[in-house]
């Protein structure tokens, strides 16, 4: 399996529902880097997984939507608790969107998958993988 990962980055602001998050159920702030990985099982003709411009410029698009927001704010995010494990979700769905749109190339549609990666520092962070 051949893979290609781009990376971006958010700074969002958020609280959470529920005990179990403690002092978290207050709003606060998070900066998470985001990683997409794309994957399929050989390259193309012209020897890559995806363009990486394009994959670049999607994810950019996708974390660019939450980018300096309050996602408690932020309608299609509404009645979610917006942890990092759903946000690396909410993402890949949306690549994957992209990716079945056409807005990373004509290659992008042999894709088997990709994973999403947040991290939320140097020593956490959390992914979700889905096929395409």
């Amino acid at each position: 399996m051949f893979s290609v990962t781009v990376r971006d980055h958010m700074m969002i602001a958020h609280s959470f529902r529920g005990e179990v998050f403690g002092p978290a159920q207050r709003l606060h702030g998070a900066t998470f880097v985001v990683d997409a990985t794309f994957r399929r099982a050989d390259v193309d003709a012209d020897g890559i997984v995806v363009d990486i411009a394009a994959a670049a410029r999607a994810l950019n698009a996708v974390v660019g939507e939450f980018n300096l927001r309050n996602l408690d704010e932020v309608p299609a995010l509404a009645g979610l608790n917006t942890t990092t494990e759903v946000l690396a979700k909410v993402i890949a769905d949306r690549l994957a969107e992209q990716a079945r749109a056409g807005a990373l190339g004509d290659g992008a549609r042999e894709l088997a998958g990709l994973t999403v990666t947040l991290h939320e520092s140097h020593i956490a962070w959390a992914s979700y993988e889905r096929t395409l």
